[in-house]
């Protein structure tokens, strides 16, 4: 697209949110040390420009936004996981002082039901509860104490009813929704059934339940506007989205719904739920004040999407040298009360239910059903992180059965480029995967622990922990994991930026939401390296804008950084053509660097600012990657954009008297296509094995008979200091994919796919217990003994 139609920008302070991996302190192999004087460009470690202010806690996010005339917000939500409502009686919270608006279900007067793939969740439950915390009314206060004292005085009479709990009962238990229990079913044929190996493995695996776990809780403001439209500033991840949905649900013209995305104090999931912005929108239009909420962390346990749990079942065939030679898997992931994006997460799982490993025969059974429980969506690594710890316990397994190394009957296996999916799509990407293995499997080991007192806090239990070093047994363990890149299955994976150039400064306008993956800081380098211009301003983002859709899968990296760099060059050529018609040269022949515009004889040399001779120069562009298509009936079809690879060695120390399980170190390579800022990209890396850390240990958001217990930080274990382990990144392969901008390749979602698979690995090598279940029990831990 051409330079006659673009947005506007005002200039001030980048918005970018900081690397959100950095929550928990461990050793990491040091990036690159980068050249005197500020960076610039990529290749670059240029620092995020609002790192000051967020480390200073000056940085606003939506939960300190503030408006003339405010009011609070306070939901209702459910006690109950299943149960039929009788009745709702507002009359008495409305009468409350300070009560301005009480909203429910018969308030709502657009769709009454939303969702990103399926509308089938209700802004308000009407006739039928289906999870624990789901919203029944929202109210408006001018306190924020009576905002929930009328919220509690909201009297709601339930008829409480048997929940659905158990995914493998949802098949033949009524009907939780009008649409049924059964979201998606994927059955994948790949090759001839009737083969069989000479060596033939099987193991049943369960992974629990990850929260995403935001170190900022949902919140929002919403600020009705003259013409009777609504503006809502919130951390939204995909804004665009959001204003549809809410613009459906208002029953208004989308143009009349703004939404701001303010500072996203992290995101991995959780920030794809409309559940603020609805109720914030109607309470706003229906008092017309802006009207603010800030959710309590329990709220945003309750509220949010979190990871599908999964009950795993598989049969690897192998021959006797441990070639595999078949592959069945069953898959059954529970999504909670509604679809949300469950069809892409089992589509993923059923994808890569083998690994990054040649299987030529592949027969996979893949389900996702609705139940009572918590609902379950988008969080990094969606789908690929379950089957990763399944086909690698199996791995396991057949090198246990084999007497053969874990690590070499890995390599025995591993896929490489031009090697077929059991989806029959080809990898055409870059493969490294034997590379990644052997890099972690060659890094040199750490020293055992020393047999000592004033050592004892390495103990697993740490700190006076009731450990013995006699009972600690040490593990090592592989996993080699892979994600695909952007959205799948034919989605349209389109983005927009513009680009302007005035005077020595130049603005990026995109609707790309910085989440702390580092996007606005990567289109600062961009901007950089096309146009040499050091002064790169990155314009906020609104709906106002053209639509860049949501910040996952490493999607903006690929299409919102394609967008911007082409934009960059288009300007480039603007800038350098004049000059280079002056001198009779194409201009092929003019480089810019630090604001300086030469040519190759140097007989041209002047600098950007003298060649815009007060002109702007601007340009706006798309990009599009190629398309790619639906799983067909028996689970064929080229379904992915690319595919990321990475390998993650873990040593661990096991108490296996008591159980308890220290992570000593994580070694990873990665498969990165190009490093585009090495700093980010090892904070990104180190964040991602944090969470799989989590995932592998301590994370599982525990429910009894659908009811969340305990949903706050004291019944939810995130990993602290404490437990994060020495971390090495031995090796980042650039093997540029030629179809991404830059060659790069998405950082953060592999190595929280592999990390878990790893740890469990190394469990397993300690104790010589299967090790099902994610996350890992103390019983699973401990050592069976010698006859038993």
């Amino acid at each position: 697209m051409g330079g006659n139609a673009g947005a506007g920008g005002s200039g001030g302070p980048d918005d970018v949110t900081g690397v959100l991996g950095a929550l928990v302190t461990s050793s990491v192999t040091a990036p690159a040390p980068v050249p005197d004087g500020p960076p610039q460009g990529i290749g670059a470690s240029v620092p995020a420009a609002d790192a000051a202010a967020k480390t200073q806690g000056t940085f606003p996010y939506a939960a300190d936004l503030w408006a003339e005339g405010l009011l609070w917000a306070a939901v209702l939500r459910s006690p109950h996981p299943h149960a039929r409502i009788v009745s709702i009686d507002t009359a008495t919270a409305a009468a409350m002082p300070g009560v301005h608006a009480v909203v429910t279900h018969a308030d709502v007067p657009g769709d009454a039901a939303h969702g990103r793939r399926v509308a089938d969740r209700p802004v308000f439950a009407s006739d039928v509860v289906r999870h624990h915390g789901e919203p029944i009314a929202a109210v408006a206060a001018d306190h924020p104490d009576t905002a929930r004292l009328a919220a509690a005085a909201i009297a709601v009479e339930y008829e409480v009813l048997e929940p659905v709990t158990d995914p493998e009962l949802a098949f033949s238990a009524e009907p939780l929704h009008p649409d049924g229990n059964l979201i998606r079913h994927i059955p994948l044929r790949f090759g001839d059934p009737e083969v069989t190996g000479e060596v033939v493995v099987e193991g049943l695996y369960r992974i629990g339940r990850q929260d995403p776990a935001p170190i900022g809780a949902e919140a929002g403001l919403a600020v009705p506007r003259p013409d009777g439209g609504v503006e809502i500033y919130c951390a939204s991840t995909d804004p665009h989205a959001d204003r549809d949905l809410a613009a459906a649900c208002f029953a208004l013209e989308p143009e009349r719904v703004k939404i701001v995305v303010t500072g996203v104090p992290g995101a991995m999931g959780d920030r794809e739920d409309s559940g603020i912005q609805l109720p914030l929108g109607l309470l706003a239009l229906r008092t017309g004040h802006p009207v603010k909420l800030a959710a309590t962390r329990e709220e945003s346990f309750l509220s949010h999407a979190h990871r599908h749990p999964t009950l795993l079942r598989y049969r690897h065939h192998a021959d006797a040298e441990g070639k595999l030679v078949k592959v069945e898997a069953q898959i059954l992931m529970d999504a909670g009360a509604y679809a949300d994006s469950s069809s892409d997460a089992l589509a993923a799982a059923v994808a890569f239910a083998c690994g990054p490993y040649v299987v030529p025969h592949a027969f996979v059974e893949g389900w996702v059903v609705r139940t009572n429980n918590p609902p379950s969506g988008h969080v990094r690594g969606e789908g690929a992180m379950q089957v990763c710890a399944a086909y690698e316990g199996q791995m396991d397994k057949l090198a246990a059965r084999l007497g053969i190394d874990p690590a070499e009957l890995r390599m025995r296996n591993i896929m490489a480029t031009g090697d077929i999916l059991p989806t029959g799509q080809t990898v055409t990407c870059p493969a490294p995967v034997a590379e990644l293995l052997a890099a972690v499997r060659d890094f040199p080991l750490p020293a055992l622990p020393k047999d000592d007192p004033e050592e004892e806090w390495l103990l697993p239990g740490g700190l006076e922990g009731a450990g013995e070093p006699g009972a600690v047994r040490r593990g090592v363990g592989y996993g080699v994991g892979m994600v695909h890149m952007l959205g799948a299955e034919g989605a349209d994976e389109v983005s927009t930026a513009t680009v302007k150039v005035s005077g020595s400064v130049a603005t990026v306008i995109c609707a790309a939401v910085e989440t702390g993956q580092g996007f606005s800081t990567l289109a600062r380098q961009i901007v950089q390296e096309v146009l040499g211009i050091t002064d790169v301003y990155v314009a906020p983002v609104d709906t106002d804008q053209p639509p860049c859709g949501p910040a996952a899968h490493g999607r903006h990296t690929w299409v919102s950084g394609g967008a911007v760099e082409r934009a960059a060059r288009m300007v480039r050529t603007q800038l350098l053509q004049p000059l280079a018609a002056q001198f009779g040269m194409s201009t092929e022949l003019l480089t810019i660097a630090d604001g300086k515009i030469t040519s190759y004889d140097g007989v041209l040399s002047t600098t950007v600012a003298e060649a815009l001779d007060g002109k702007e120069l601007w340009a706006t562009a798309q990009c599009r990657p190629h398309p790619t298509e639906p799983l067909d009936e028996t689970g064929q079809g080229d379904a992915f954009v690319g595919i990321a690879f990475c390998a993650v060695r873990a040593v661990v120390d096991v108490d296996v008297e008591l159980g308890s399980v220290r992570v000593v170190e994580m070694a990873v390579a990665q498969d990165v296509g190009r490093v585009l800022n090495p700093a980010q990209a090892h904070a990104r890396i180190e964040a991602g094995l944090t969470q799989g850390l989590g995932a592998a240990l301590t994370e599982n958001l525990r429910t009894s008979a659908g009811q969340v217990r305990r949903p706050d930080f004291s019944g939810y274990a995130l990993p602290t200091s404490l437990d994060a382990p020495d971390i090495h990144i031995v090796k980042l392969v650039e093997e540029r994919d030629v179809v991404a901008p830059f060659g790069a390749k998405a950082i953060s979602a592999v190595p929280v796919v592999t990390s878990p698979a790893a740890i469990a690995s190394a469990v397993r090598a300690a104790t010589g217990r299967p090790v099902n279940r994610l996350p890992i029990r103390p019983q699973a831990a401990v050592a069976v003994p010698t006859g038993a």
